[in-house]
């Protein structure tokens, strides 16, 4: 693994880290209003790196099947959803909201916060590993431009991701250093998912349209079972529906201007 491919898949995380250490910046909690705006925006970014990053390379890249192009990217979507689905029922986790999903558990709601947005992560640590592998082996069409692209992208919505769990734990009596360190600790499945993927390249490229679209479809679940309903809980937020149009025009204008 070279060192540029290191980088990239550290980019990522740095957004987490950085948006983290807002709680050192900041006073007081998280109005509710920006946490929703900071979200929609995430949500943004993530749909647009689904279609742009992911999904249109997975048909591309199957475009020797004729008529059945669709079924690599529709089977790998799938995947992805179901995935997701699975992980929600086996990992106990806290909502922003307070809801709490999986089976019973007695772990402390800071880290049943940390590991909701831990889940969050993981599709989009292997969706920045899996565009890196395409790039390293060469054999599948996608410039190290288009996969710094969508490190950048993610590392863009990433950012209030990492404010959005520090700030909440700081105000509720944690320390900033604490605070931060929970909320960066989140992030930290991001890299270690996107290393084992370029590890495992050679095995990766042929199966490649599939889990482009594997991630596509985890990081959709999380956009409609938990973002969405995060955005719009409440009062109604048109700044949340700016900002999500804010995120999808931004990752798209990256993905076209650098890939």
């Amino acid at each position: 693994m070279n060192i540029a491919v290191i980088y990239g898949l550290l980019i990522p995380f740095a957004g987490t880290v950085l948006g983290s250490a807002c709680v050192f910046f900041m006073r007081g909690s998280m109005n509710e209003a920006l946490r929703k705006a900071l979200t929609g925006f995430a949500a943004g970014v993530m749909v647009a790196a689904s279609v742009w990053s992911l999904l249109i390379p997975a048909l591309e890249q199957s475009e020797g099947l004729g008529s059945w192009t669709f079924l690599p990217a529709a089977a790998g979507f799938w995947l992805g959803i179901l995935f997701l689905l699975l992980l929600d029922h086996l990992v106990p986790h806290l909502h922003m909201d307070n809801t709490t999903e999986g089976p019973q558990s007695s772990l402390k709601r800071t880290t049943m916060l940390v590991l909701a947005v831990t889940l969050h992560n993981i599709p989009e640590g292997m969706a920045v590993g899996v565009v890196f592998a395409g790039w390293v082996t060469g054999s599948s069409g996608i410039t190290a431009t288009a996969a710094l692209a969508l490190a950048l992208g993610i590392a863009i919505q990433n950012f209030p991701e990492g404010a959005i769990i520090s700030m909440p734990l700081h105000s509720e009596g944690e320390s900033r250093i604490k605070a931060f360190l929970h909320g960066a600790a989140s992030g930290v499945v991001e890299p270690l998912a996107g290393a084992l993927t370029v590890l495992a390249a050679e095995l990766v490229v042929p199966v490649l349209p599939c889990l482009l679209s594997f991630a596509a479809g985890a990081m959709m679940y999380v956009v409609v079972e938990e973002l969405i309903p995060e955005m719009s809980e409440g009062n109604h937020s048109n700044m949340a529906t700016l900002l999500f149009a804010a995120g999808f025009t931004l990752m798209m204008a990256l993905d076209v201007a650098l890939g």
